[in-house]
């Protein structure tokens, strides 16, 4: 009886990471990213809701929380580059941010420009960018202590991320990939984004091993 109770709720969470994780890519994508060079990673457009956080503070927190995510994406990408698994580069973040505030971007006016100007703008083919709402300051660090139970106290759900890349000639959709943010995912921003890629690695569009086995 234990037994079939405890396959019952792997079973049951196995259902659920799998409902959580929802991952788009356009029928497009291959003739929109033929000459596709390099992309641009920009900082994440965030929501941070905290308690007892006064105005400024919470600002601050959640620019924090924003270029948290875009070092994170821009760490996995270059360690799976000199593995030689993408065939595009992609832009330092830091060089991305230097030519975003000589233009007068950052990130209180990030999102009023669109794919097609930032990518101009930066001199790339296209732009890796998303959203990501949090209930915690996951750079900071958080509890991965899982119990069963927490999903009924609603204590697992840190909130939610979501990841899109654009084409910089047309601004349209390419690919995006959206999951729900638990005490599974990782303690930190870096271990969330490193899970979370790489358990979408067999459908990131630019993996070679992706093409290769398209076209066999």
């Amino acid at each position: 009886m234990i037994r079939y109770l405890l396959l019952v709720s792997l079973l049951f969470l196995g259902f659920t990471v799998d409902a959580q994780k929802n991952i788009y890519e356009s029928a497009s994508f291959d003739d929109l990213t033929d000459d596709h060079q390099i992309l641009a990673i920009l900082p994440f457009i965030t929501q941070l809701e905290l308690e007892q956080s006064p105005g400024e503070e919470l600002k601050s927190l959640t620019e924090r929380e924003a270029y948290a995510v875009q070092n994170a994406l821009e760490t996995y990408f270059s360690i799976r580059k000199k593995k030689k698994k993408f065939n595009v580069d992609f832009q330092e973040t830091k060089e991305t941010n230097r030519i975003l505030k000589e233009k007068g971007i950052d990130y209180t006016n990030l999102d009023v420009y669109s794919t097609k100007e930032l990518s101009k703008i930066l001199g790339v083919d296209g732009i890796i960018s998303g959203s990501l709402d949090l209930n915690v300051l996951l750079s900071k660090g958080v509890s991965t202590e899982f119990s069963f139970f927490d999903y009924f106290r609603g204590d697992a759900n840190y909130g939610r991320i979501g990841i899109k890349i654009a084409d910089g000639d047309t601004g349209k959709l390419l690919w995006k990939y959206e999951k729900a943010i638990t005490k599974k995912t990782g303690k930190n921003t870096t271990e969330l984004i490193d899970k979370m890629m790489k358990a979408a690695s067999r459908k990131f569009p630019y993996d070679k091993e992706k093409k290769r086995r398209k076209n066999n």
